[in-house]
């Protein structure tokens, strides 16, 4: 992912913020939560960036796609069961959130593995009952390793193998708010957990969006 893509995307969410989750706000916000992403106009209509299709595998062998989630929002992070750095602080927030949102039926929650040669289901299936997750509210996915790159780069997060990198990877610690139409509408740093109170605000918001036009 470019400097600038980086830059863009880190200015969108400093907006967003300015918008009106703050941690400090006991409020959330009825206003609906801005757009991430590049946009265009084509026939005068505004596109807007979306997640492309992806299908994998979940730690129970049940396939997954975007598709299966179309009547939900959620939250997505790439990681790897054996990644010595950034992945156990991330999953440490992930948690936190599942806590969060786990009996709400609209927030799902997916987790892409970018180790997917070593991540196999079984491997992926014991690492997600270490966790004592449910895997109906939480998919930890495997597949085709390009896919997942590029599904990556589509939620704005940087991986790629690196032998230079502690495990063997080089990734960032994003987590991502996808809503119903596929669109990132929020994230947080997952190495930083002050970034999460304003990013549950954010998820918040988001549902608080859907009820209002149901």
């Amino acid at each position: 992912m470019s400097i600038i893509t980086n830059t863009k995307f880190a200015l969108a969410f400093i907006i967003t913020l300015l918008l009106g989750f703050t941690a400090c706000d006991s409020v959330v916000s009825s206003e609906p939560l801005p757009i991430l992403g590049n946009k265009e106009i084509v026939d005068g209509e505004t596109v807007y960036h979306t997640i492309r299709d992806w299908t994998f595998v979940n730690q129970d062998s049940v396939t997954l796609s975007n598709k299966s989630l179309s009547d939900h929002i959620y939250i997505s992070d790439v990681f790897f069961t054996s990644c010595p750095t950034i992945c156990p602080k991330v999953m440490k927030q992930m948690l936190v959130l599942y806590d969060e949102f786990e009996n709400d039926e609209m927030v799902k929650m997916v987790s892409f593995t970018i180790d997917p040669k070593r991540d196999d289901v079984e491997r992926l299936k014991l690492y997600s009952s270490n966790l004592g997750v449910s895997s109906d509210k939480w998919h930890f996915l495997t597949g085709d390793k390009d896919n997942i790159y590029d599904v990556a780069d589509d939620y704005f997060i940087v991986a790629h193998p690196d032998s230079d990198a502690p495990g063997g990877f080089d990734h960032s610690g994003k987590i991502i708010l996808t809503d119903k139409q596929g669109r990132v509408r929020a994230f947080a740093e997952g190495t930083d957990p002050e970034t999460i109170p304003p990013f549950i605000k954010a998820v918040k918001r988001l549902i608080k969006e859907y009820e209002t036009i149901q």
